[in-house]
């Protein structure tokens, strides 16, 4: 007896008939006191071996990555902190140039504002949007993940009245919707699974590289046998410079992004693109 696949509750489509959208996150960050990893850690405290971990990033980690996309034609959407854009303004302009998307991310990575209150929020938003501006050669951001993915109950409408049109604190979809934040149409852009994600898989559980794939590999197979049943789907993959970018994980990632490529129906895109196709369909429906 062969059992027909339950629907999902809303219907999606991609460009071109396209089955399976990738999109690729590089985090690319700074922190004031210490990284996501340390040996021994003192909470408010400065940190100089975990801030050297994050220093990787620009040293040598993004300049990899930067490579490894361009090897397989792929945008990336890069969550940029605003002092690491401040700091390194060359390499922000190098995105733009190369056709990634330069998003916001707060303006260090271990501190959080959405605790300071609706004005200090829309301070920090603002400030960052100056800088990232200011290192793309003109080019505002029009995403934004907040440090840790963690928002607070201002930052969509908040985020929507400095232009930005699409936010990714979300964990709770496959695929990218609308809300009404408050000042119009924005569009949240949900990341379905952990598995994707190098922070997760590879650093905090300091799994061997081989379950990164795995996961993704999983993750894939699942989602692409969906679309080829009538629901297109989407997956993202986060690489944070510091971390992705050593050679540790290299052949895991290549190994994703050759897997993807050898699927019809697949294509890379930037996040800021998959915003506007959905405010597009929200507009016409």
């Amino acid at each position: 007896m062969t059992r027909k696949r339950r629907s999902f509750p809303r219907e999606w489509s991609w460009p071109d008939g396209k089955l399976m959208a990738v999109t690729i996150g590089v985090p690319f960050e700074a922190f004031r006191f210490q990284s996501q990893f340390n040996y021994i850690a003192t909470p408010g405290k400065k940190d100089l071996l975990s801030l050297s971990y994050a220093d990787y990033a620009w040293k040598s980690g993004v300049w990899r990555l930067l490579d490894l996309l361009d090897r397989f034609g792929a945008k990336a959407s890069m969550a940029t902190n605003g002092q690491a854009a401040e700091t390194h303004p060359n390499i922000v302009r190098t995105f733009v140039e190369e056709g990634h998307e330069v998003m916001g991310h707060g303006w260090v990575n271990d501190v959080y504002i959405k605790d300071a209150g609706e004005e200090a929020e829309r301070e920090e938003i603002r400030r960052c949007t100056q800088v990232l501006t200011e290192a793309s050669g003109g080019v505002a951001p029009v995403g934004w993940t907040s440090p840790g993915s963690t928002g607070s109950d201002h930052t969509i409408r908040l985020l929507k009245e400095e232009g930005y049109i699409w936010n990714g604190d979300d964990l709770s979809d496959d695929l990218p919707f609308v809300v009404e934040s408050g000042a119009g149409p924005f569009v949240m852009m949900p990341r379905q699974s952990l598995a994707t994600n190098d922070i997760t898989h590879w650093v905090f559980s300091r799994n061997p590289p081989s379950v990164m794939w795995e996961g993704f590999k999983d993750t894939f197979d699942a989602l692409y046998a969906e679309a080829k049943e009538g629901g297109a789907r989407s997956i993202d993959i986060t690489l944070h410079a510091h971390m992705a970018g050593r050679p540790t994980l290299i052949p895991a990632i290549e190994r994703m992004l050759s897997y993807a490529l050898e699927h019809e129906g697949v294509y890379f895109t930037r996040k800021c693109d998959i915003a506007r196709w959905t405010l597009d369909k929200h507009a016409a429906a």
